[in-house]
């Protein structure tokens, strides 16, 4: 997937070694068998072999289907604003696959002696349980005009996506146009799920205010952007935490 994932697991300190071990590889193998089948870098990847027409969905492995047809709901929900199938080179489902390998990696940490855990995919963050009983996670949003600052912090558990050309330049295109663009400095969408919630990242990065108003009628799913002027904007449940509650917020509509 060409990137960094760290996990943080949250066990009872008497927890053999090899027990832990055996949870955190069980993820590990998750994320390893997620690279092998979406890479859009390796030429043998059934990606790949997708993307050049040498093979059908029905000779993917099984996951290729389900993370397509995840990828054409996330189509509906942002109005086209995500669109894998619009994108240079053939379908490419990273932005949804991203987060989904993710989630992937976070299932296979669900164990009764697992209180809880963060798989932190380069910023896009899947996450079950809290630091202690009945606390959320609380996740830094990055200042999108200095990475060396925090532009907000969020209280939340589940999935929290971050997109923006910040990190890693210009990668992100619009569907409509087929030209490369970013209608808003930095794009955060908090969720239940870290594939959907990545990919709505996506589109609102690109769509900006449109996608904003729509993530804005979904349940479970919450989003803040980022203008180019540093103006924010949210939808009205987005979790921030305490101090970091603005003063003035413009809401989605």
């Amino acid at each position: 997937m060409g990137t960094i994932v760290t996990i943080d697991v949250y066990v009872d300190a008497g927890m053999p070694v090899d027990r832990l071990a055996a949870h955190v590889g069980r993820a590990r193998s998750a994320l390893h068998r997620a690279d092998d089948v979406f890479s859009t870098w390796k030429a043998d990847s059934p990606m790949s072999r997708l993307r050049r027409g040498e093979a059908t969905v029905g000779q993917m492995p099984p996951e290729v289907a389900v993370v397509l047809d995840a990828c054409r709901a996330a189509r509906v929900l942002s109005d086209g604003w995500f669109d894998p199938w619009a994108l240079p080179g053939g379908v490419d489902p990273t932005g949804y696959v991203k987060g989904w390998a993710a989630e992937r990696a976070l299932d296979a940490l669900r164990m009764p002696d697992v209180a809880a855990a963060v798989v932190n995919a380069a910023g896009d963050i899947a996450s079950f349980g809290g630091p202690a009983p009945g606390a959320p996670f609380r996740f830094a949003v990055v200042d999108p005009f200095d990475r060396t600052r925090l532009a907000c912090v969020v209280e939340h558990t589940g999935a929290l996506a971050t997109s923006g050309t910040y990190e890693r330049g210009q990668h992100l295109f619009d569907p409509r146009s087929r030209r490369a663009t970013l209608a808003v400095a930095s794009a955060t969408v908090t969720g239940p799920e870290l594939g959907m919630a990545d990919a709505l990242a996506t589109a609102l990065a690109v769509g900006g205010q449109d996608v904003l108003e729509r993530i804005d009628a979904l349940d479970g799913f919450e989003a803040l952007v980022i203008g180019h002027d540093g103006a924010r904007r949210s939808t009205s449940g987005f979790p921030w935490a305490p101090e970091s509650v603005p003063s003035t917020v413009d809401p989605a509509a």
